[in-house]
């Protein structure tokens, strides 16, 4: 008896593939490009519509057309880049591209440099092996004041540390400071490529040109 082939879904030729692929394809755009740098605020949605009662980046931004490279977590701060040049989003995100992110994280507790080591070596999280990582103990940044702060036991210290990833995973920093037993309580994105996020305050936004921070 032949197999029942009517619910099949036909074959694509190689010019439906190749109008696939175009279609998919990052493009510039049509006018000038243009680039929002963004301070992400805590409980900010990476994205222009949300529930009832969620804030979105269209509570802050009134740009049309652009669009982020990259997410930030709901509860993590900082720096989001906005475009409407396909090409650049793709180039600030596609890992092949390995743009540096620099985040500024407090962790909860005091890691040793051996267990550092580990993070800038790489380490296999549940999605694989991660590439190496640079990382540093800092002071403290002074930055603005969380909303709500972050909930710190007194009897646990914490630490500032400055890492810079090539890739970006989701809740990726998070999961890598818990492989090694340091919980991520305070996020920030500082800086993405050659853009940064000084001069910007949560919920302030300016448009840059290429070349320019």
């Amino acid at each position: 008896m032949k197999p029942n082939t009517s619910s099949r879904q036909p074959k694509r030729n190689n010019n439906e593939r190749r109008t696939s692929r175009l279609r998919n394809k990052p493009r510039r755009p049509r006018g000038p490009t243009r680039i929002i740098l963004f301070n992400k605020p805590y409980n900010v949605l990476t994205q222009f519509t949300g529930e009832p009662g969620d804030q979105t980046l269209s509570d802050f931004i009134p740009v049309k057309d652009v669009y982020p490279a990259g997410r930030l977590d709901k509860d993590s701060e900082g720096l989001l880049v906005l475009t409407n040049d396909g090409i650049l989003q793709a180039r600030l995100t596609q890992p092949t591209s390995k743009q540096p992110k620099t985040y500024w994280v407090q962790v909860e507790g005091s890691p040793r440099e051996e267990e550092l080591e580990q993070l800038r070596r790489g380490v296999t999280l549940k999605d694989g092996p991660t590439l190496p990582a640079e990382i540093d103990i800092i002071d403290g940044p002074e930055v603005w004041e969380r909303v709500p702060p972050v909930r710190e036991r007194k009897s646990i210290p914490t630490t500032w540390l400055a890492i810079t990833l090539k890739e970006g995973r989701n809740r990726q920093v998070r999961r890598m400071t818990a492989h090694i037993g340091y919980p991520t309580l305070r996020l920030i994105r500082y800086q993405m490529a050659d853009w940064t996020v000084n001069d910007l305050a949560p919920g302030e936004w300016k448009e840059v040109q290429l070349g320019t921070s």
